[in-house]
């Protein structure tokens, strides 16, 4: 699977609130009611990061956790990084 271009990226972009590019990977910040909510959210990516075999990095700070997607294998962003972002929003109770 290839790096997306610009272009690409941007449309993908555009379908998904509060995503955003940043470098070679896409962003996004959730926040929870407290930090017990965030592990558990965090435990279910870890769940749809390892049946998909796309590990995003993941920051924790009390009730806000930041994700962080790309593919490292091919230098940036592919269609595999929004796959797994969209099943993450699903994850956090958005609508994909």
């Amino acid at each position: 699977m290839s790096a997306l271009s610009k272009n690409e990226i941007h449309d993908h972009l555009k379908k998904m609130p509060a995503w955003s590019q940043v470098g070679k990977s896409i962003q996004k910040k959730y926040t929870f009611k407290n930090f017990v909510a965030a592990i558990a959210f965090v435990n279910g990516v870890a769940d749809a990061a390892e049946k998909a075999q796309h590990h995003p990095d993941i920051t924790i700070t009390y009730s806000l956790v930041k994700i962080s997607l790309s593919t490292h294998s091919e230098g940036g962003i592919t269609a595999k990084d929004f796959d797994l972002a969209r099943q993450i929003d699903q994850i956090a109770g958005m609508p994909a």
